[in-house]
């Protein structure tokens, strides 16, 4: 059976987005699957033929084990050995593949619903960036047609003989990067809250955490998998924050830092002593200070207070994805800087160079991982408030005061949110007068969706999620009262957008 990747990206719906494929776990039926791993694979043994052992780990979805049984019998099919590194965490599978030299591959839907899953892509240096992606969508592969069936199932679902474990190596070494780089009990006399949920990487970061020093106790364990989104923080998740900070007794201690992370646990949740949210690309901003970073890279939808705090020499902005944070922070390392970082607005931080955490105490540097990382960040941000003597809440009033808030429209078509933002990037005109509630345009950015400067300062950032069907927005004031009026505002003129669409189609407005 000879099958094109592009032409099977158009007819089964499962698409590359932001971070890897994705679809309706309907829809990543086994050939699909199959035929996606064998397409990266084709690929990866032209850009780089020198390995003979594929990665492969899953997060806790319903869908997971089953999709990474196909991923490693297409793998030994390829005629490579695959390596079950099990339920881990994206950047632990990512960071074993960079030691040992060879791809891996994540089964995760990272924070979308439990109906969606997806599989994330890393060649033997990294994560695919947006050339590798339509590379792979141009490979045609043949595979036998006698091994599915007519619902395109695996007619054998015996693991694929020659599947070997990691033997727990890939945890090991995640932690023993932290552990290296860090000076012994970095993290004596923290007391850390841990929101579990359905987080693959609730296990690795509580024993992480626990071996540098901190006192950690494990909150809110899910057996069923809950949708956490760092960017886009569900309401029960802010309540459970506030209601654990409160919870302080003989028995139960308060905490410094309420920590957690999304599904396949590759980008941050953190909540202050008071269970005060911290935004993700506001801990990026102190991460990188923490590392003495010469060159920091993130994405247009990010707080301006980053170039406000004037602790930086070379910032530079990209479209939202990691691909594009990991080709601007290779491009930074290419031009000769030492320390380069980059963070996403959803937390997820990452490192391009090995970078020296302290000179007398670290036993090596902390190894560069060019994949979204919430470890660093957790534990950046509780040294910086130790740094200067502060509680973790405290830490802010050292920031430029800038407030960004965040929602979405789900089951927003995505034709329906780019043919609105294309007519609105026509003409500044209809941009003024369909936003003329929200103050006198000044300048807009179309990098990456339309990212609209109005009058003080104030930024509304629209664009589609590159996830699923959702229509993303972002709203930046000085204060939360004014950043909360611009979300408000904008959320309903986009929902206006679906209504009227919806209104056309009915009998009635004919």
């Amino acid at each position: 059976m000879e099958l094109n990747i592009n032409s099977l990206m158009s007819s089964c719906n499962v698409r590359f987005g932001t971070s890897g494929v994705r679809g309706l776990v309907e829809k990543m039926t086994d050939m699909v699957c199959f035929a996606y791993t064998v397409g990266f694979l084709q690929y990866t043994v032209k850009k780089s033929p020198v390995f003979d052992r594929v990665a492969v780990a899953y997060d806790l979805r319903m869908s997971s084990p089953r999709i990474a049984r196909v991923v490693r019998r297409a793998v030994d099919f390829f005629g490579f050995t695959p390596i079950d590194c099990g339920m881990i965490s994206s950047p632990a599978v990512a960071l074993y593949g960079l030691q040992e030299k060879i791809p891996s591959i994540m089964i995760t839907g990272s924070h979308i619903a439990d109906d969606r899953n997806g599989i994330k892509f890393n060649l033997s240096d990294g994560e695919i960036l947006k050339l590798d992606e339509n590379a792979i969508r141009q490979e045609t592969i043949n595979i036998p047609n006698d091994i599915f069936d007519k619902s395109a199932t695996l007619r054998d679902n015996d693991e694929a003989a020659k599947t070997i474990s990691d033997n727990g190596a890939a945890k090991q070494n995640y932690i023993n990067r932290f552990i290296r780089a860090f000076p012994k009990n970095v993290l004596s006399g923290c007391r850390i809250g841990f929101y579990e949920h359905s987080s693959v990487g609730r296990d690795l970061l509580v024993e992480l955490y626990t071996k540098l020093g901190a006192t950690v106790t494990r909150l809110g364990y899910s057996d069923k998998f809950i949708s956490v989104d760092t960017e886009a923080v569900r309401e029960e998740d802010f309540l459970l924050a506030k209601n654990w900070a409160k919870q302080g007794s003989s028995d139960f201690p308060p905490f410094d830092a309420i920590f957690s992370t999304d599904g396949d646990a590759d980008r941050p949740l953190i909540f202050d002593e008071q269970g005060e949210w911290i935004r993700g690309d506001i801990a990026g901003i102190l991460t990188s200070r923490f590392l003495l970073a010469d060159c920091v890279v993130t994405p247009v939808s990010s707080s301006s207070a980053l170039e406000l705090s004037g602790w930086f020499g070379n910032i530079i902005r990209t479209k939202i994805g990691s691909p594009y944070v990991v080709e601007a922070m290779h491009n930074a390392v290419i031009q000769g800087y030492k320390r380069v970082v980059g963070y996403e607005a959803n937390g997820g931080f990452l490192t391009a160079t090995p970078i020296l955490i302290d000179e007398e105490a670290s036993e090596r540097p902390l190894d560069a991982l060019p994949t979204r990382d919430p470890a660093i960040v957790h534990i950046a941000s509780l040294c910086s408030a130790r740094s200067i003597g502060v509680a973790l809440s405290g830490v802010m009033n050292h920031l430029p005061r800038r407030v960004v808030m965040s929602d979405r429209l789900r089951n927003f078509p995505t034709e329906l949110a780019q043919r609105e933002m294309d007519e609105l990037a026509s003409s500044p005109e209809m941009l003024q007068l369909v936003f003329a509630s929200l103050g006198e345009l000044v300048t807009y950015d179309l990098t990456d969706g339309i990212r609209i400067v109005f009058g003080d300062g104030d930024i509304v950032h629209l664009r589609p999620s590159g996830n699923a069907p959702e229509l993303r927005c972002y709203a930046e004031a000085v204060t939360k009262e004014r950043a909360n009026s611009l979300l408000c505002k904008t959320m309903n003129i986009l929902d206006s957008w679906r209504r009227r669409t919806q209104n056309d189609k009915h009998p009635l407005s004919q």
